[in-house]
């Protein structure tokens, strides 16, 4: 039995160990936010109650039916309903009734409401896939943040391994006299800056981690990482189009634009159902009803002409006997009304104007981000190349700088601003690397490209 505990236990270990050594891949982040994130859930429920509001919209073109029930009990002086005297008496009444009633014409407000309700379906949906679209960019902004912050990570690790070889280098040379003691402390003194700025490094990976998974809607962010093997590429072709290109092909189909249009549509609809209330409506009504009552009923007269009166009959007969029904149709015409209809129209007209007028500025904020966009990424472009050219010189002087302090050509001082100045290089390599993907992510979206490929 202990033989089998161990091998539970060692299986449970291992499955730990592999659950926590996840890494998520950008597809995964993508997807999981799609379907956790609060924002998106929230759009969700926008597109369930525009779904209810079509279902409501559908109701008004059906009847109106309704049942009704009562029971009462009438106690001392009362009408006699049999025998038309008043009388002290108890008697109960019993009625139940079934109507109904449907709109025939109400000036097409059912008929635009629908349509409405259509358009309003559409609208949610479009929001919600823009709420997805930008979670989507939210998280690959994320995920680049965090390959970011590990990369420099790296850069500061390996500046710190280069000040301990130096350490250790400038102890032999102190040691034997070829350089003073002075240079041996400024290399200390660099050494602890490099473990600030590792742990500074290493901080803001944490913190980048922990940013992705709020997004994500994960707790254990402690525990979360990413796959360093997906990295973006930067091989695009989007720069080979021109900036006026990109804005056509997103004024047909970004999302934005397209809710801006809708909403167009819908203020339409919202004219036609006002102007409605100037029409006349006609409706349709028909009702059942029926009574009974435990009072004696008149049976009959006799020769001294009184009234003789028999127990009332079965309550199911009374019902039968008691019905009755009643239908006909009911005209409304709208007269006046305080100018309540007119000003309503008017309403409707000016949140038309204002919804053209928001379509137009969304046609013109899109023009200003795709073109910003188009600018931003060339900039990140060029600003990658000369940061790489950048660090290539600097290597260059590095080594230059390393073989001069080594002969004792080169003060520790100088030395050590050769290094920072690699280190700054490398940095700044990284930090323009990533900023030129994320661009290119951006720029692509406008043109349609989807951040990931769909499997």
């Amino acid at each position: 039995m202990k033989s089998y505990r161990i091998v539970i236990v060692t299986f449970l270990v291992g499955f730990s160990s592999l659950a926590q050594s996840k890494k998520w891949t950008l597809r995964e982040c993508i997807n999981h936010a799609i379907i956790n994130n609060i924002s998106v859930k929230q759009s969700e429920l926008d597109l369930q109650n525009s779904q209810i509001a079509k279902k409501d919209a559908i109701g008004n073109f059906m009847p109106g039916i309704s049942a009704s029930a009562s029971h009462s009990w009438n106690i001392g002086l009362n009408q006699n309903i049999t025998t038309g005297l008043l009388q002290n008496q108890t008697t109960q009444f019993t009625s139940v009734g079934l109507s109904a009633n449907v709109d025939i014409f109400r000036g097409l407000q059912n008929v635009n409401q629908l349509r409405k309700s259509n358009l309003s379906l559409i609208a949610s949906q479009y929001q919600l896939t823009k709420m997805q679209e930008d979670i989507a960019l939210n998280v690959a902004n994320a995920y680049l943040q965090i390959l970011f912050n590990k990369e420099n990570l790296k850069v500061q690790k390996e500046q710190k391994s280069l000040s301990e070889k130096q350490l250790a280098r400038t102890t032999q040379l102190v040691e034997a006299g070829n350089v003073p003691k002075g240079d041996l402390l400024d290399v200390q003194a660099t050494l602890a800056s490099n473990n600030q700025k590792v742990i500074a490094a290493e901080n803001a990976v944490l913190l980048s981690k922990l940013s992705l998974a709020q997004l994500l809607q994960l707790d254990d962010f402690k525990n979360f990482d990413i796959s360093e093997d997906e990295v973006p590429s930067m091989l695009s072709t989007i720069l080979n189009e021109s900036s006026e290109a990109i804005i056509a092909k997103a004024k047909a189909s970004r999302t934005e634009l397209k809710i801006a249009q809708t909403n167009i549509e819908l203020a339409k609809k919202d004219i036609q159902i006002a102007r409605a209330a100037y029409l006349p409506s006609l409706t349709g009504f028909y009702s059942y009803t029926t009574r009974a009552s435990n009072s004696k009923r008149v049976s009959g007269v006799d020769s001294s002409g009184n009234i003789i009166t028999a127990n009332a009959l079965p309550i199911f007969d009374q019902f039968d006997t008691n019905k009755g029904q009643n239908f006909g149709l009911q005209l409304t015409v709208p007269i006046f009304n305080g100018f309540a209809t007119r000003n309503n129209v008017e309403r409707t007209k000016v949140a038309f104007e204002r919804s053209k007028l928001n379509f137009n500025q969304q046609e013109l904020d899109l023009e200003r981000n795709v073109f910003t966009a188009y600018t931003d990424t060339k900039a990140a472009k060029e600003s990658f190349e000369a940061a790489t050219a950048s660090l290539a010189s600097r290597k260059l002087a590095f080594e230059y700088a390393k073989e001069r302090y080594e002969i004792g050509l080169m003060n520790v001082f100088d030395f050590n601003q050769s290094q920072t100045a690699l280190a700054n290089a490398e940095s700044e390599v990284v930090r323009t690397k990533y900023d030129y993907i994320f661009r290119i992510k951006i720029l692509e979206f406008y043109f349609g490209v989807p951040l990931i490929e769909k499997q």
